[in-house]
């Protein structure tokens, strides 16, 4: 963030507190940069059915929650982490937390009375959406003529 670097005149107090004058640090991940993680989603449209895939490794099956309410998709992840150590007059006690949360407005082809599944395997959730099957068969293409 900063375009000039500067020397610092105390070098000793730098490393005792070396976090208290970086600026670039403190304005780009502690105040402004918070719970930025959003996951890569990819969109597939078969000729059967839609899958999107999440990229969301570190996350097992049952953090996740996907919903469908009307026509939106929903779908989440939270997950916490707590690993504690104790070493003689040593304790240490760290946590971990992770979610995100994205909603996409789903197409009317979307056929609500079959089967909607989805699976997490390999860090990847796939959500697959079966079609109408009259959309299915038919194509929707109309061709327009130039004049």
């Amino acid at each position: 963030m900063s375009l000039i670097k500067f020397n610092r005149r105390f070098p000793l107090f730098d490393q005792m507190f070396p976090d208290i004058l970086d600026t670039d640090r403190l304005l780009n991940e502690d105040l402004i940069v918070k719970d930025s993680w959003i996951p890569a989603i990819n969109v597939k449209e078969n000729k059967n059915d839609f899958e999107i895939e999440v990229a969301a490794p570190g996350f097992s099956k049952k953090d996740f929650e996907v919903i469908i309410t009307d026509d939106v998709l929903t779908i989440s992840a939270e997950n916490k982490k707590i690993t504690e150590e104790k070493e003689e007059d040593y304790s240490r006690k760290e946590f971990y937390y992770n979610s995100f949360k994205r909603s996409f407005t789903l197409p009317k082809s979307i056929d609500f009375s079959k089967e909607i599944n989805a699976k997490y395997d390999n860090g990847v959730l796939r959500v697959h959406l079966g079609k109408l099957e009259i959309l299915k068969n038919e194509e929707h293409k109309k061709v327009i003529e130039i004049v």
